[in-house]
């Protein structure tokens, strides 16, 4: 299966790319062999200090690496507008938007917005991203793709169409960490879902798909673990990290995957081969995140909660 190793992915001279948290882990890695295929990619992350550290490194790498730093912060509207318009100033045309940033167990708390925290982050403020370059994309068609970054974990909290409207799941009080970042997870299926349906509806070429990494090493893992406030939790985590986790290069393999390799359908869900390692393949994903009308009831409480509109994409 193309995609495969990074070896294996096609020559992405001439395309230009967006990724999320693109100064470690997951991110990292995609956007360096994005780069080292021939692409132009853009860090898109929250912390500049990190985001310009990143942006060096990876012109070690890949001295040849057409890369530059642009500062987003998912977890704050203004932002994800002010990085919109800034990509719009520097490019006219988008082919790969990687949704990849996240976060992952959190305490209680809320965006800039007034948002869930991991529910804004990980979805609101990639639906709001990808709504305000989507004129990039098009003009990138065909051949443009978006892929979200969701997870195996999505199994542990469902939207149902009488909860679209995205209120708190159980508000400050009562609050399940986990849970929540299964819906979000679940969010960004039902998002992919839906965003495939419209673009199929609209005639567009653009191919929007979902990956996920698998059990990988990563800073997001690590630090979930921790705010767990056990200490046998996280040395039982550093242990399944050493002894089972995939490391980082290999889990961002289904990301590029469905980024890049040939005949990849729309509303694909790929992930490692056997679920939690491997190969990428196509993955298994619940039944509810294929669902047509939660999907539409998501996306309007997107729209109203965001305020970003997609015009072209009609119901």
């Amino acid at each position: 299966m193309p995609g495969r190793s990074a070896t294996h992915i096609p020559d992405q001279s001439g395309r230009s790319a967006v990724v999320t948290g693109a100064n470690s882990g997951i991110g990292y890695v995609t956007a360096r062999e994005l780069a080292r295929h021939g692409a132009s990619v853009t860090l898109a992350c929250r912390s500049a200090a990190r985001g310009r550290a990143a942006v060096i490194r990876l012109r070690a790498e890949v001295p040849r690496a057409q890369v530059e730093f642009l500062p987003l912060d998912l977890a704050d509207l203004a932002s994800v507008r002010e990085f919109a318009a800034a990509y719009g100033q520097r490019h006219t045309a988008l082919d790969l938007l990687i949704n990849n940033a996240g976060v992952m167990a959190l305490p209680y708390g809320r965006t800039a917005d007034g948002f869930e925290t991991q529910l804004g982050v990980n979805h609101l403020g990639h639906f709001a991203l990808t709504g305000l370059l989507l004129p990039r994309l098009r003009a990138a068609a065909p051949g443009a793709r978006i892929v979200n970054v969701s997870s195996g974990f999505h199994v542990l909290g469902r939207i149902d169409a009488d909860d679209a409207d995205l209120a708190d799941v159980g508000g400050e009080h009562g609050y399940r960490r986990w849970i929540a970042y299964g819906r979000s997870k679940t969010a960004n299926l039902l998002f992919t879902h839906e965003l495939s349906r419209r673009f199929t509806a609209a005639g567009s070429p653009i191919i929007a798909v979902a990956a996920h990494p698998g059990y990988a090493s990563s800073n997001l893992h690590s630090g979930a673990s921790k705010l767990e406030g056990s200490t046998f939790i996280s040395r039982l985590a550093a242990l399944g990290d050493a002894v089972l986790a995939q490391p980082t290069s290999s889990g961002a393999l289904p990301t590029l995957h469905a980024a890049t390799a040939p005949g990849v359908r729309p509303d694909a869900f790929i992930g490692p081969r056997f679920g939690w390692r491997g190969a990428p393949a196509r993955s298994w994903r619940a039944g509810w995140t294929l669902d047509d009308t939660t999907g539409e009831l998501l996306w309007a409480a997107s729209e109203k909660l965001t305020g970003v509109s997609y015009a072209a994409l009609p119901r």
